[in-house]
């Protein structure tokens, strides 16, 4: 079973677990990273000078950058030799985004997943299918270690055509998919095309990870697939999925405060807004020991939820927007940089300045990032021979940066 906080905790008993779980954290992180250190000493504070929750908004915050900057281990409190799992990503910036897990994260971090989970009313009686798109990959290790602690039956994420995922879907009796929004959409539509009735299915619930999804969305899909539909918010830096997610009552996120603790500040100032009020979401681990990560700005709009919830968790909730406060885009669960983009067109094409459209498309069972280039005199040169050859090359280079599938149209004219 997941851990639980006591149903009867007060809200003042779950503060002071709070409090003491991130006094640790920031000692641990000033004493052995000198990028916290040395934000601290710039702040003018040590950890001493943090004596209750809210005085954690002394402390500046923490941006995508700084992943980046301080890539591989700059980050890391604990020595490499404590290190018994490293995922990597990506990223937004030139370098790979990374973090770690000593042998206590990764048990947490199990438990975390497996009460998501039985939120979403799954037993060791369930089949567990995983289908999540090689960008997710850290992810669907992470639900398959949460399945397996709770005793359910997993089918780890596998690189199955639509047809065969569906036949798996079938044949295994699976209980319980795990995916995302695109691809849920992609396997209804296959099932009617196929003329297959979801009656065939034993599916009791579909678990879409990765982005916000609207309640039309939501509606439409468990209509279609006559099941129902549960949202997970996760975030691949803090790290992984499931930070918070939806109870039975269905009326947002609860967020795992006991491990994670969450702030809503103005996107342009950094104050924190009132409850009730929409801001960016802002994370601090307090019991992750390898990978501390302090006031992390997320680029996510939320809200905190003040209203009652019909179930018994003491966790908070959080409302979950498809707003973003920076220039991310989000494909098949992944964010992806529209900066970063058009910085590896310019490498990939060699060209100083170029003019393109990024957007979001649908390709089979996958979103794809799809860019419009216009075709500039550059593009014409005598040193560019086969266009259609540097255009494939392009897009495999921008698939490699940004770990999803890329398609790229030339255009004559923007817009």
């Amino acid at each position: 079973m997941a851990e639980q906080i006591s149903l009867n905790i007060s809200v003042e008993e779950k503060e002071q677990l709070k409090l003491e779980r991130l006094q640790s954290t920031l000692n641990r992180a000033y004493k052995n990273v000198p990028f916290h250190r040395s934000r601290f000493e710039q702040a003018g504070l040590s950890p001493q000078d943090i004596g209750c929750l809210s005085d954690l908004q002394k402390l500046p915050f923490m941006e995508r950058s700084h992943l980046s900057l301080h890539y591989p281990y700059g980050l890391f409190a604990v020595p490499l030799r404590d290190i018994v799992r490293i995922h990597t990503a990506p990223g937004t910036f030139a370098n790979p985004s990374i973090s770690g897990y000593t042998k206590a994260d990764l048990l947490i971090w199990k438990k975390l997943v497996a009460r998501a989970y039985e939120a979403a009313g799954v037993t060791d009686m369930d089949i567990i299918q995983i289908h999540l798109p090689p960008g997710l990959a850290n992810w669907a290790r992470d639900y398959k270690d949460g399945g397996e602690t709770i005793g359910a039956g997993v089918i780890p994420n596998s690189s199955l055509s639509l047809s065969k995922t569906l036949m798996v879907l079938k044949d295994y009796k699976t209980t319980t998919l795990v995916t995302t929004r695109a691809f849920a959409r992609r396997l209804t539509a296959h099932l009617f095309e196929t003329l297959h009735h979801p009656s065939e299915l034993n599916l009791k619930r579909v678990i879409l990870v990765g982005e916000p999804v609207d309640e039309k969305t939501v509606q439409e899909l468990s209509g279609q697939l006559h099941t129902d539909i549960w949202r997970h918010y996760g975030l691949s830096e803090i790290p992984g999925p499931a930070i918070a997610h939806e109870c039975p009552d269905h009326q947002g996120f609860h967020i795992n405060d006991d491990h994670i603790l969450a702030e809503i500040v103005d996107p342009a100032t950094g104050i924190p807004v009132p409850k009730g009020e929409k801001g960016e979401l802002v994370l601090t681990t307090l019991s992750a020991r390898a990978f501390p990560l302090i006031r992390f700005k997320t680029g996510d709009m939320a809200g905190f939820l003040d209203q009652s919830c019909a179930c018994p968790s003491p966790l908070g909730r959080i409302a979950w927007y498809k707003e973003r406060t920076d220039n991310m885009m989000i494909i098949s669960g992944i964010k992806v940089s529209c900066d970063q983009v058009r910085s590896c067109l310019k490498t990939a094409l060699d060209l100083p300045g170029i003019e393109c459209a990024i957007n979001r498309s649908g390709n089979g069972d996958q979103e794809v990032l799809a860019v419009s280039l216009r075709m500039g005199d550059q593009l014409f040169s005598d040193e560019i021979r086969n266009l259609e050859h540097l255009m494939h090359r392009t897009e495999g280079f921008l698939a490699e940066q940004v770990g999803v599938p890329v398609t790229i149209h030339l255009v004559q004219r923007m817009g």
